[in-house]
Parts: C-alpha cells; structure tokens; sequence
C-alpha cells in the first residue's frame, strides 16, 4: 500500500467531493496524509517536508500553479528527488492534467492513479534556475492570466481567459525580442511565445501541441507580429484552436535549450506563476521526475 501526502490549496479544503475521495482511498488500505496550505510558501515547504519524512508520493492538490510549488519543494530537499510526485486537479484550467489525460472530474480516480500507478520519468523545464512542469509563456499569454479576475475564473474557469483576451486586444502590443538555440536563430517582433514540457496552457490552448513529457526537448513556439489588419482574427484563432490554427505564421521547434532576449524586461508565466526578465535561458532536464500518469509517458 502506498503513502501519500497531500498538499491541498486552501480554496479546495472544504469541497465534498475531495474529503469522499480521501476517505475512499484510505478504506482501500491507502495511507493519506493531508496537509491544507494557508499563506505563501506553505506549498513549497509542506513538499520539501513530505519528502524528508520519506513518503511514497507527494500529491499536488490544486492547478497547475500548486504542483509547480510542489515539484520545487520537492527538488529543494534534494537535487535528485526522493520521492514521486502526482495531481489532485482542482485548478481553474488544470491545463497539465487536460493534456496528459489525468481525471480532472474524479477526484478519487486522480487520488487512485497516484497510489497505485507505478511512477515514470518525466522531463522538466527550467527558466534561469527555475523550474516548469508544463508550460512557460511570454507576451499575450502571460498578460491574461495576470489581468483575468479571479472572480471571473471562479465562475467561468477556463473561458475566462478567452474573455480577458478577446477585451484586451486593443491593448496589446508586441515584443520585438531575439531567440537564439541550436542550429536555430531568430529575431522579429512577436506577440506570443511559449517554451512548452506539457502541450497546452491558458485554459486550453494548445500551444505546444507536438510536446512530448520524456523526449529530452522544449517545444518553442513564436507567434511572430501581424499586420494590423489581421490582429483581431488571428488572434483569436490562436486562442480558441491553438497553434494549429497559425500553422503557417507560427515559428516552432523542438530544442533541448534556447535563449531569449528582448530590449525591456517581457513577462513569463511559469505555470501561472509571473516573473519579468530581459534574458532568459529555458533548459530542460531529461527524464528528472517520477511522475503518476495514467499512460506510459511515451504517448504524452
């Protein structure tokens, strides 16, 4: 039987379904241990506390912010992790367990795969240091999650950032930036960019859509800058079809490293977390973190 330490997010304590879903994979011989975050930092030091007391999985409860937490908790205890790591999702778009298939409306299922699925090596990004799970976006992407209220994602999830975007337009202004990895150059004004581990982000958008968890490769995607007369349209293409919509404009490649640098300090998401830097480097580091999926990661 495994032993499982969940790092639930305040917001999500006291929902009925996730206290049945506990219950349920405890009386199925399950040890689960629950810790409920209340200020910043606690999902990062509950993580880093699980994995020196030597618990099987560390579960992230939350969106795809909180197990980015989690994984740095994780990591800080060691640079190797010592421990498994999997999702409770119970975010507003939980765009990692969208695009890597883990149940997003059965909490005891997500519970379930973390206790019994036998872990498999994941790829992580890094941004100058810090780490990503699933996606790192620059420029549009980056301003609607900042800009959408949290109301708004409470009521309407995932469309809200379509929303936010679609009444932003007028104010959105490109980047101009040069991008620079192996066997690959490029410099221009863009109005997107996303280095992807997972496939999709901002609540459902594919962004990274031929992103594999295990292959040892970011996919870089740049939406270059468009004529005016073409903004509106195209844009929103991009954010209710994703990138398969702009094949054509869309400047995509598949690189284990790439630098990023722009004349004034861009905006990137780190699953959902903000940071603002005028170089930044994206890595990846292979195969680094045992992950529940519920398929083996080479379809993912």
């Amino acid at each position: 039987m495994s032993h499982l330490r969940l790092i639930l997010h305040g917001k999500a304590a006291g929902r009925e379904p996730v206290r049945q879903a506990v219950q349920e994979i405890r009386a199925e011989g399950h040890r689960v241990e629950v810790r409920v975050t209340w200020e910043a930092g606690d999902t990062v030091r509950f993580a880093g506390e699980a994995a020196a007391d030597g618990v099987d999985t560390v579960v992230a409860g939350g969106g795809d912010g909180t197990l980015n937490e989690v994984v740095r908790g994780v990591l800080e205890e060691s640079e190797s992790p010592r421990c498994s790591v999997g999702l409770l999702p119970l975010g507003t778009a939980n765009d990692f367990a969208h695009g890597c298939g883990i149940p997003v409306d059965d909490p005891a299922a997500a519970l379930r795969l973390a206790a019994e699925s036998r872990p498999q090596p994941i790829d992580l990004g890094t941004v100058t240091g810090r780490v990503f799970v699933n996606v790192a976006s620059g420029g549009l992407g980056t301003k609607l999650t900042v800009e959408t209220p949290p109301q708004m994602k409470d009521v309407l999830g995932g469309a809200s950032y379509l929303i936010t975007g679609l009444r932003r337009f007028g104010d959105i202004q490109p980047v101009t930036g040069r991008f620079r990895g192996p066997d690959f150059s490029w410099e221009g004004g863009f109005w997107a960019m996303a280095a992807g581990n997972g496939r999709q982000a901002g609540g459902g958008v594919p962004l990274c859509p031929e992103a594999r968890l295990d292959d040892g490769l970011l996919d870089l995607a740049v939406m270059p800058k468009l004529p005016d007369e073409e903004r509106v349209a195209k844009l929103s293409a991009l954010l209710k079809e994703g990138l398969p919509a702009l094949e054509r404009e869309v400047v995509y490649r598949q690189l284990p490293w790439v630098e990023v640098e722009v004349p004034s300090r861009l905006h990137v998401n780190l699953d959902g977390e903000p940071i603002r830097q005028d170089r930044l480097r994206f890595e990846v580091r292979e195969h680094w973190l045992p992950f529940h999926l519920p398929d083996p990661v080479e379809s993912r």
